[in-house]
């Protein structure tokens, strides 16, 4: 099916597409609802988007009226007029004025409003509202005829048409006629849960088109209407290799890739006083120190107070926020409802462009919004976060019931692709504090438990001590560490005793092998001297024989 884009942020997703193209689309809802403002920004989106010119025929607001109204929105219809893309038209009908003098039509309004479309060639025409319009139709036989005839008219004519209309009781509209004869039906609904309003959107029908079912929270902010779509995001974003730094070196190294993937979710939780703020301060101060922006929204402390904390600790925020590097966003979660609060987070990110992005603690917005609301603005928010490649932290703040079980009250905690762990080690009088890391998708990961400080220079993890029951930290970890010392120094003394003895047993030895070798030396001394003696004997003898052998031969 020809489908016209609406340009109104987040309805062209859940619609697919827009609204069907020549064909009326029925807007209903309560007063308050934002009907006549989805009305002009239709015609206002069309006009400046999609070169579409329009037209907007009021029943109930004058043209001045209107034009003043959409003002604060950054709408300007005089221009617009001004240009020839734009016809307002007031249509002033009160019952009281109205004379009877034969059957009621709609004839005139026909002529009129088909003047105004052929004048400026409108694509688009806006209808504001229906009810005012049929006031004056005391027989409701002719009354639905006339419904029947206007939308078929309009059908023939081309035109994409929003026609607002007022909620009924027990159906969508007063008549309870328009939305049978209308090809795409809107409701608007505007409610107050514990005091905090909520606007939701949904599709009741969609001729000859699929389109998200749900109902999808909106808002109307100084842009003008803004739909949230839960479940219409893919889970088709880019992933990226480029690791990211926790801020805390020793950290870096429990992971396999020594930090965080860009651009994912990261959740730090733990009970109060585990130093959840001041490790998402670490990421943050880390972030801006490679140069790189990073949103940082604080539901519980005001930026002077979290600048003045973290500089107890070595972090010094403020620098960096004067380097136009980071931005504190602080306000109480009770201040907005859940969407506004959405809402904000996106045009901080789509205005500042920033690389990362930290919420501190997202379990304080559990006091505007049960846990299945909250949940489906988070996983909003980490989609979203996700396709433009940013990569967030959020801490999230648990309750003693649910250390053991390591499950977050926001029920976030499979949404997320890092899970770091902060919590109380408690020991004989004391209470230290430790870190691991529950999960970290698509990279190993250390499984131990690393006791850690918070120090004037910063996040200090300390090295694992093993005690005969297990990790031990604290007083213990000292008093092991003095026994192992002690241990230690024991086994040196014990090993320098054995050195002093075999250098002993050497020198012993040496000198035995000395005494052995100067005894060999004599013998072989003397043995030396009787070969010697015997060779002179020798050599004597024969010496005396051949003297003998001469003197005795003959003359």
């Amino acid at each position: 099916m020809p489908k016209t884009p609406t340009g109104i942020d987040g309805l062209d997703e859940i619609t697919e597409g827009g609204l069907p193209q020549g064909r009326p689309t029925l807007v209903c809802g309560s007063a308050g609802c934002g009907k006549t403002l989805m009305g002009v920004e239709f015609l206002v989106r069309g006009i400046l988007e999609y070169d579409e010119p329009g037209v907007l025929m009021a029943f109930e607001e004058t043209a001045d009226e209107l034009a003043a109204n959409v003002t604060s929105l950054g709408f300007d219809l005089q221009a617009l007029q001004d240009q020839g893309k734009l016809r307002l038209d007031h249509v002033h009908i009160d019952r009281s004025e109205i004379e009877e003098t034969g059957e009621y039509d709609l004839e005139g309004l026909f002529i009129r409003l088909g003047y105004a479309i052929d004048f400026i060639g409108a694509k688009r025409v806006v209808l504001d509202t229906i009810e005012a319009l049929f006031s004056g139709f005391p027989n409701q036989a002719i009354l639905r005829s006339e419904i029947r005839r206007l939308f078929r008219w309009l059908k023939d004519k081309g035109v994409t048409t929003i026609i607002t209309a007022e909620r009924g009781e027990g159906s969508l509209t007063r008549q309870g006629l328009e939305e049978y004869v209308s090809d795409c039906v809107i409701l608007l609904d505007n409610r107050v849960i514990e005091q905090i309003t909520t606007r939701r959107l949904r599709i009741v029908k969609y001729r000859g088109s699929t389109h998200g079912t749900n109902e999808y929270p909106y808002l109307i902010t100084e842009e003008g209407i803004s739909v949230l779509p839960v479940t219409s995001l893919k889970l088709a974003h880019e992933v990226s290799d480029e690791i990211v730094s926790s801020g805390v070196p020793a950290l870096d190294e429990m992971f396999g890739r020594r930090g965080f993937f860009k651009g994912s979710s990261i959740l730090v939780t733990g009970t109060a006083g585990t130093a959840k703020t001041t490790l998402a301060a670490a990421f943050a101060a880390e972030i801006c120190r490679s140069g790189k922006r990073c949103l940082f929204f604080a539901f519980e402390e005001s930026p002077q107070q979290l600048v003045r904390n973290m500089r107890s600790v070595g972090l010094d925020l403020n620098k960096y926020q004067e380097q136009g590097l980071l931005h504190i966003e602080a306000s109480r979660p009770t201040l907005n409802g859940l969407e506004k609060h959405l809402v904000t987070l996106h045009k901080f990110i789509r205005d500042w462009q920033p690389e990362a992005v930290v919420i501190d603690p997202i379990s304080n917005l559990i006091t505007v919004g049960n846990i299945t609301e909250v949940r489906s603005m988070l996983t909003r928010l980490i989609d979203f976060l996700k396709v433009n490649n940013i990569t967030a932290l959020f801490t999230s703040l648990i309750s003693g019931r649910n250390i053991q079980q390591e499950m977050t009250e926001e029920g976030v905690s499979s949404l997320v692709d890092t899970w770091l762990s902060v919590r109380d080690l408690e020991g004989v009088g004391e209470r230290n504090r430790g870190i691991s890391i529950l999960k970290a998708r698509g990279m190993a990961h250390s499984n131990q438990v690393r006791e850690f400080l918070v120090t004037d220079e910063g996040i200090r993890l300390l090295d694992v001590v093993i005690g005969p029951t297990g990790i031990v930290t604290g007083a213990s970890r000292l008093t092991q560490q003095i026994k192992e010392q002690a241990e230690a120094l024991a086994n040196q003394q014990e090993l320098e005793r054995k050195d002093r003895e075999l250098e002993r047993k050497r020198r012993v030895l040496e000198a035995t092998i000395n005494n052995l070798r100067t005894e060999f030396e004599s013998v072989e001394e003397e043995l030396r001297q009787i070969n010697h003696d015997e060779l002179m004997r020798q050599q004597a003898l024969r010496y005396n024989r051949q003297n003998i052998a001469g003197s005795s031969s003959p003359e």
